[in-house]
């Protein structure tokens, strides 16, 4: 049977949906069923009134049995329903909520004393009841109406009809009934397990969608992390090579005047100091002091300076900060690499200009933007020209310009440039989140906007523009990208960007 039931598409294969749906099915929108049940005790009652019509001598009789049958049975089973231990058995309570009040009727017909001749249209309304108001499945309907036509066919065998064939035409009229009445519920019943699972692998997938969408979003955090230790990692190396220079001639000088000065204590022991060795060893003394002392100031203004970037870059704390001071610290921290690999990197700032904003946040936007053109706008071993420009576009807003003379960016790829993991370096390490901290970065922490422009072979630009003081709004959603093709008339100096 339950084979069948399943091919029919009346079953489900899986236990677990047979029960989640048999539980939904029979108990959603609870409320409208017992109001339709209490409707239906009510009805079932007041066709007394039709019994009066057709037997006043007997309807009393049929009164009560009515009465009993809604007390005993219909209200009862009505308030059960609102009982949640009862609620799993809802499909029994309204099988005999349909079965009892549709046997009992055919022995109050066979008690009237029209008999049988009126009872079909009695059974029938009992019938499109139970059809359209009561959620019963079609198993169920199926033991109501085989219950209650053998019920009426036994009851009608006692009584005696007025005209010939009224046995027929009832038991005809009833099975008709019966037949629509089960083709409906199949067919309702049908469409309910087809819409359960359609809801059901909607939530699933919904769940699967959810859980992968948890899961990239932490693989692109922990990705986007990296990619900002992984810029601070080529200052700290670039940094790390600058400082090599002034601490090993600090160190070479230091080697030598140690080595003046214990030939001048020898002499001074033998007493074969000469003026002459006197004067050139002082002199050589002053000469090394002076390169140590100049080759250690330069050694620890760098420290200095990427210390600072590297305070701003890890605490992400706002701040009010001088501009033209603070891009001059971090474009220490970014010559080094920038000079290793052959660039030359001009700084263009106005003067005066107070910001209050993320030093940190800005850094990142900054050092990933001018790393990104190193790395992309210059294949090959190619050496040029970054441009960094800073000026005010009005009494509160600041304008940035970060540009190379690099390869540029290829037009269809101007507008997938700020796309999470889009790079076309994939196999030789990049992640192609840089661009795309770049434009969070700018567009919600640091309230601004950044446009692109790029031709092809002349290099590309960004524009960023900036708050000089943010709102106390705070963060705000990021905004769409804007990307424009450069014409070819613009300057070298006038582009910044990157492949990716």
């Amino acid at each position: 049977m339950h084979t069948l039931l399943s091919r029919l598409g009346l079953r489900f294969e899986d236990p677990v949906d047979e029960r989640a749906f048999v539980v939904r099915f029979t108990l959603d929108d609870l409320f409208r069923t017992q109001a339709a049940m209490l409707l239906g005790a009510f009805v079932y009652c007041a066709f007394a009134v039709w019994d009066w019509i057709l037997d006043p001598a007997h309807w009393l009789d049929t009164l009560f049995l009515r009465l009993t049958v809604a007390t005993a049975v219909l209200l009862p089973a009505t308030a059960a329903l609102s009982w949640p231990a009862a609620r799993p058995w809802a499909e029994e309570i309204y099988l005999s909520y349909c079965v009892v009040p549709g046997c009992v009727l055919s022995l109050i017909y066979l008690r009237l004393g029209p008999s049988f001749d009126h009872a079909a249209a009695g059974l029938i309304i009992v019938i499109l009841f139970v059809s359209t108001l009561l959620p019963l499945r079609l198993p169920s309907l199926t033991i109501f109406c085989g219950l209650t036509w053998l019920c009426f066919v036994v009851c009608e065998a006692f009584a005696e009809h007025e005209q010939p064939g009224m046995r027929f035409i009832n038991n005809f009229e009833i099975g008709m009934a019966y037949a629509l009445s089960l083709y409906a519920v199949g067919a309702r019943e049908l469409r309910a397990r087809r819409q359960f699972q359609i809801e059901e692998a909607l939530r699933r997938e919904t769940q699967r969608s959810e859980a992968a969408l948890s899961e990239l979003r932490e693989a692109q955090a922990h990705l986007v992390q990296a990619e900002k230790l992984a810029a601070l990692s080529q200052l700290v190396a670039g940094v790390a090579h600058e400082i090599n220079t002034p601490i090993g001639l600090a160190l070479t000088t230091s080697t030598a005047a140690d080595g003046d000065l214990r030939h001048l204590q020898r002499a001074v022991e033998t007493g074969q100091l000469r003026r002459s060795d006197l004067t050139q060893g002082l002199s050589r003394l002053s000469e090394g002091l002076r390169l140590l002392f100049s080759n250690l100031t330069r050694a620890a203004d760098l420290v200095h300076s990427f210390k600072q970037v590297a305070i701003d870059q890890a605490h992400e704390e706002r701040r009010t900060f001088e501009l033209h001071g603070w891009l001059e610290d971090l474009m220490s921290t970014l010559g080094p690499l920038a000079r290793r690999k052959g660039h030359a990197l001009h700084i263009r700032c106005e003067d005066g200009i107070i910001l209050d904003s993320y030093p940190g946040a800005l850094a990142q936007v900054i050092s990933n933007l001018a790393l990104n053109a190193i790395v992309h706008g210059y294949p090959d071993g190619q050496s040029g020209v970054l441009d960094v420009a800073a000026s005010r576009s009005s009494e509160s807003r600041l304008h940035i310009i970060i540009a190379d003379d690099g390869v540029g960016i290829p037009q269809e790829n101007l507008r997938k440039v700020f796309d999470p993991f889009f790079t076309t370096r994939r196999g030789m390490g990049s992640t192609g989140l840089g661009l795309h901290i770049v434009f969070n970065l700018v567009t919600s922490t640091l309230q601004g906007q950044i446009a692109l422009s790029s031709n092809r072979d002349r290099g590309a630009l960004f524009t960023i523009d900036l708050p000089l003081s943010l709102s106390d709004g705070g963060a705000r959603e990021p905004a769409v990208p804007r990307v424009a093709q450069r014409q070819s008339s613009g300057s070298a100096s006038d582009s910044s960007e990157p492949l990716i």
